[in-house]
């Protein structure tokens, strides 16, 4: 099969370049770019007094003549009426031997100035005989390609859309929008919003090559074509990292430096092209609560631990354009985004364009909230992205989710997520969009709404939109946003068609599918004992954990006899006897985006904090408690509006700025309390504000945890249990003997606002994010080299030059059959990315520990796998390493399986490394939602390294999907109704697979076994593009080859 040619070779045919000026637009013989800058730089000011690099106008034959060319504006807003003002025809064609440079582009020479900022400008394209530009007899403007340093445009100049830009205000005609009322169709009006955000930045980017004119047919066309499985591209405005997967991605970008250079390339093409934010949040650990120090303590931890990965990121921001880092110690990745770097409306390049968002972190939904349509991809995606490589999607189904009515004073933002988080894994919405919309949305505050939008990964939707509305723009006031810039959000949104009434029944759009939820009908809940989808009413939990203690080895059940049910284990802690029994808390923590960035829920866990106190109450000592706010704003509000005493007198001492327990982060528990749970084999609980609860990801010794909110967090630790009705029973009793309900002790919804009200201010938001960059000492202090190439370090355990392009040349080889596969494992349904590549703790007996100490290093100085990331050794051997992975070869949980040619139970890696060395390929079998929560690269990438070729599921979580395409590892899925159980699989038979060379996206290809059996599966490509990267041995394959040549 012929690869498909993003880049058409014909192109770049008879030109004075031989490819694309890679990670910007290609610009077509004779076609004009202005040279714009990073949105990160300061942007002087031109002769005309406007700021911005482009000039105030553009001669009109700058613009390609094409269908939609009639839709620029240059005179102001078009009168009333169905087609607008006539357009001025364009010039003649004129033969390419006279062109020149139009008046707009004359003084482009190298050093000149262009829309006020000097820039090295490369050689003007000459435009030769036979480019297909002139055969189609176009007119065609000759101007200066893009230097490498320059970002790319945000509006094409080519664009065949042209005609739909006008002035958003006539005082401003520099200011231009694209005007999408103005496409003559009534089928934009009825478009769900979240689908008017993809079409809009198709038709601003529409250049013919990248995005053509039938993708924003497909997208306005979407009430018939979201049912065909198109694909359409989508360009985000700007990409968003967090240190665990930022650190492989800058390893990624170094090392394509390396492989450009040594295929004789330039290697500074490997940049950013569009704004980039990696938010330093995923290192810092919960080694120290429960004392006034612990935020200090754990942040010089933090630094001890990772000054090499720091230093490597410091390198990346400055050996790479467009790249910002938000140091360590200032919040959580998608809180900062709320609360600072979300734009809402960018204003660039002279155009008003909505904000978009890709992030490598699954929770980059939460920015959903505001109105920003964002969500994660995987790591490996998003290098494409930043790298100028649209994201070629599935047009999706929207799913309409109707909120009605208020919810009760005593429910938080919390129970209303996790009941419409169960309500949507029974709906189905895998692949979709869901979009918000009904009068119950204009009840909830921007953080309820981030909240909601911020599960979206555990209920399996690709995003979940709320439109702005006014609620949206008050949130901007109030988080300091600079007020100019509101008022352009606002009518920017109002113009294009994007700015939403929820109490306007006429405003609701089409969408494929309305479910409905009546607000009043949510109760306080919680999530687990191991899924967040799995609710239950806060008055059934502990009838609920008693029924999973006994209940098979599942989601629901921990297969503990009866007779066991009553076990119990007394230690002695600080000099006092304890017991610990079934269902004992352990780890209570008050973390994670989904809660903290919501102030009515902290502020709600501080008075819930205060009224214990007063009462009497305390929280034992052993259970390791913890507050990780998002950001210092958190902390802020906390102490001016007094409650943060109490919150510490029961242990919530502030302990960092960063993710911690929410994604395994927690810490070590104290070795009493260890040594008991392991000897009464117990299973104890841990209970957080978090999103996610997979078995092994909150700590190894917890197995049972519970997503709650934060004031049921504190309620639960004060209880000291999960078995306990807190309607009826009471959390404890004070010195004088009186019982104390939660009842006594839960605040009021009115107590909570006014509070609210009264601290939560747009100064405190301003005071903090104004010096955020700069207030880390410890981040300033670093030094970092200044090379544009890496100088690799042989002895560092943390950053390693990987392996992925060490034999990468120039051409491609045809797709190969896998033959005679052996099953390294057999798993069953809801694998997730933990499973696959865990970021906690690295255990003392694993390959990765061994591979560590034999380099000299300590138990102490592990870290966690999400560390290590920069290092694909450990991360290789730390692949299925999951001490909860439940393997069907061995019908128990262990990173372990049996290497089928000897019958030797082995670690997962050593049984792999043994398969490589005989030269065997590799498949995994699983069941549905393969890959299910965090947007891990790594769950791809080891297996790749592990000589994993395909992966046969039932079905497979999105962003995991794509990273296994990204890699080169084939998704093979089992045809409807089929499975490993249906088809009498046991894993114990070798495959074959029959790749055939004309491949087409989800194309169906046979299965052989050694049993002389055979079945059909589908080959889980889904686009063309997908197929490409597959060809090229994965995407960053794909990449470098198109940067090389």
């Amino acid at each position: 099969m012929k690869p498909l040619q993003l880049w058409p070779d014909q192109f770049f045919k008879n030109n004075s370049i031989s490819s694309p000026p890679f990670g910007h637009f290609p610009t077509p013989a004779g076609q004009s770019h202005a040279t714009p800058q990073s949105e990160q730089l300061p942007r002087p000011r031109s002769r005309a007094g406007r700021s911005g690099p482009w000039p105030r106008e553009q001669p009109s034959h700058c613009l390609r003549r094409s269908p939609f060319a009639t839709l620029v504006s240059r005179r102001g807003p078009s009168p009333p009426g169905p087609r607008g003002p006539p357009q001025a025809p364009p010039p003649p064609p004129r033969a390419a031997r006279k062109r020149r440079p139009c008046s707009a582009h004359r003084a482009a020479a190298p050093g000149a100035r262009v829309g006020g900022a000097r820039r090295r400008l490369l050689e003007p394209r000459r435009v030769r005989e036979g480019d297909p530009l002139l055969e189609s007899g176009a007119p065609v403007a000759v101007a200066p390609l893009y230097s490498r340093r320059d970002t790319w445009p945000s509006v094409i100049m080519s664009n065949p859309f042209a005609h739909l830009a006008e002035p958003l205000d006539p005082v401003q005609p520099g200011k231009k929008f694209f005007n999408l009322n103005k496409l003559e169709d009534s089928k934009y009006g009825r478009l769900p919003f979240s689908i008017r955000v993809l079409l809009e930045a198709a038709i601003r980017n529409c250049d013919e090559f990248l995005v053509k004119k039938h993708d924003i047919e497909n997208i306005l066309h979407w009430n018939v074509m979201q049912h065909k499985n198109i694909e359409v591209p989508f360009k985000p405005a700007r990409v968003i990292l967090q240190d665990f997967t930022g650190v492989p991605a800058v390893v990624d970008f170094a090392a394509m430096r390396d492989a450009v250079k040594k295929l004789g390339g330039d290697p500074e093409k490997i940049n950013p092209v569009c704004p980039v934010d990696l938010v330093i949040d995923h290192s810092i650990q919960v080694d120290f609560n429960r004392r006034a120090d612990s935020l200090q303590k754990n942040q010089d931890l933090e630094f001890e631990r990772n000054r090499e990965r720091f230093e490597f990121l410091k390198w990346g921001s400055q050996a790479f354009h467009n790249m910002r880092i938000i140091p360590p110690g200032s919040g959580i990745i998608h809180q900062v985004n709320l609360e600072y770097l979300a734009r809402v409306v960018f204003d660039q390049d002279g155009y008003y364009y909505p904000d978009s968002v890709v992030g490598t972190d699954s929770h980059t939904t939460m920015i959903d909230g505001l109105g920003v349509l964002g969500w994660g991809v995987g790591g490996i995606e998003a290098e494409a992205v930043m790298l100028g490589q649209p994201i070629s999607m599935v047009l999706p189904q929207v799913i309409g989710y109707r909120l009605t009515g208020k919810p009760h004073p005593l429910v938080t933002s919390t129970d209303i997520v996790l009941t419409i988080t169960k309500h949507l894994r029974q709906v189905g919405v895998v692949g979709k969009f869901v979009e918000f919309f009904g009068p119950g949305v204009a009840q909830l505050s921007i953080a309820d709404r981030a909240t909601i939008a911020n599960m979206c990964p555990e209920y399996g939707a690709t995003a979940a939109f709320f439109p702005v509305d006014e609620v949206s723009i008050t949130y901007l006031v109030q988080t300091g946003r600079d007020e100019n810039k509101i008022k352009y959000i606002k009518k920017y949104l109002q113009a294009v068609g994007m700015f939403r009434d929820f109490n306007d029944p006429s405003q609701d759009p089409d969408f494929t599918q309305v479910v409905n939820l009546d607000l009043k009908t949510v109760v306080p809940c919680c999530s687990g004992p191991k899924r967040p989808q799995d609710k239950v009413a806060v008055s059934d939990i502990k009838k609920d954990f008693e029924s999973c203690l006994g209940a098979k080895q599942g989601f629901k059940g921990f297969q503990v006899a009866p007779e066991h049910h009553s076990d119990h284990k007394t230690f002695i802690y600080d000099n006092t006897e304890f017991t610990l029994a079934h269902g004992s808390v352990v780890i209570a923590a008050i973390t994670s985006c989904t809660n903290t960035s919501n102030p009515s829920v902290m502020l709600g866990a501080g008075l819930l904090a205060k009224k214990a106190v007063d009462a009497g109450l305390n929280v034992m000592p052993y259970i390791k408690t913890s507050l990780s706010p998002g950001s210092g704003v958190v902390t802020y509000y906390l102490q001016e509006s007094g409650v943060m005493p109490y919150l510490s007198q029961l242990g919530f001492n502030v302990v960092g700025y960063g993710c911690m327990t929410c994604i395994g982060n927690s810490g070590p528990l104290p070795d009493p309390v260890v040594e008991a749970i392991t000897q009464g084999d117990l299973v104890t609980v841990g209970v957080l504000s978090g999103n996610r609860n997979f078995e092994g990801r909150v700590h190894p010794n917890t197995r049972a945890n519970y997503l709650a909110s934060p004031p049921l967090v504190i309620a639960y630790a004060i209880a000291g249990t999960i078995r306990i009705d807190l309607e009826k029973e009471p959390l404890g009793v004070n010195a004088k003997g009186q019982q104390i309900f939660l009842k006594d002790i839960w605040p009021t919804r009115d107590e909570i606002q006014a509070v609210e009200r009264q601290y939560v201010i747009p100064g405190m938001f301003k005071e903090v994010y104004q010096k955020i960059e700069t207030v880390n000492e410890s981040w300033n202090a670093l030094e970092a080299p200044s090379d544009k190439l890496y100088c690799w370090n042989s002895k560092s355990t943390y950053i390693k030059s990987p392996p992925f392009f060490e034999n990468l040349t120039l051409d491609l080889q045809p797709p190969k059959s896998i033959v005679d596969a052996y099953v390294l494992l057999n798993l069953g349904d809801s694998v997730t990315t933990d499973h696959i590549s865990p970021a906690g703790n690295i255990a003392r007996n694993s390959p990765a520990a061994r591979y560590l100490t034999n380099r000299g290093l300590t138990p102490r100085e592990f870290n966690s796998y999400g560390s290590r990331r920069g290092n694909d050794a450990v991360m290789a051997r730390g692949t299925f390493a999951n001490i909860r992975l439940l393997n069907r070869f061995l019908n128990k949980q262990a990173p372990q399986t049996i290497h089928l040619p000897s019958g030797e139970i082995l670690d997962v890696f050593d049984a792999a490394e043994r398969y490589q060395q005989a030269g065997l390929p590799l498949i995994v079998l699983t069941g549905k939602e393969y890959g299910a929560g965090s947007s891990r690269d790594w769950a791809a990438k080891g297996p790749f390294l592990l000589g994993i070729k395909a992966i046969l599921a039932e079905s497979y979580e999105r962003i995991h999907r794509s990273n296994l395409v990204g890699m080169g590892v084939i998704p093979l899925e089992y045809l409807p109704g089929e499975n490993a159980d249906a088809l009498g699989l046991t894993g114990q038979e070798r495959y074959t697979v029959i790749i055939p060379e004309n491949l087409k996206p989800r194309m169906e290809v046979q299965v052989k076994l050694d049993t002389g059996k055979t079945f059909q599966a589908v080959m889980r490509f889904d686009t063309d593009v997908e197929l490409t990267y597959f060809l090229n041995g994965g995407i960053l394959n794909y990449m470098i080859r198109k940067m090389a040549k």
